[in-house]
């Protein structure tokens, strides 16, 4: 009967989990989406000045931070190599 009674809890703990993980990677994605949508409006040449250097720093600073985040999520996983 306990067995019963800790799985139980155990899915449920699992639910929440994963209830809480969607929950908050849904809002902070959207978020980080909108915050990209907002730099993309500097990209007026009519109301900013910039150079390729700029963009280049802009964009290595976001890549550079989108594979740090990634690769916390993908650490466990095992690459394969295959041609």
């Amino acid at each position: 009967m306990d067995d019963k009674k800790e799985e139980k809890d155990m899915r449920y703990g699992e639910d929440m989990k994963r209830a809480n993980f969607k929950r908050l990677a849904t809002k902070r994605t959207q978020i980080i989406l909108e915050r990209l949508r907002i730099l993309g409006n500097l990209s007026s040449k009519t109301l900013y000045s910039y150079g390729d250097g700029d963009v280049d720093k802009i964009f290595t600073a976001i890549e550079d931070r989108l594979v740090e985040v990634k690769s916390r999520f993908t650490k466990n996983r095992k690459k394969i190599f295959e041609l």
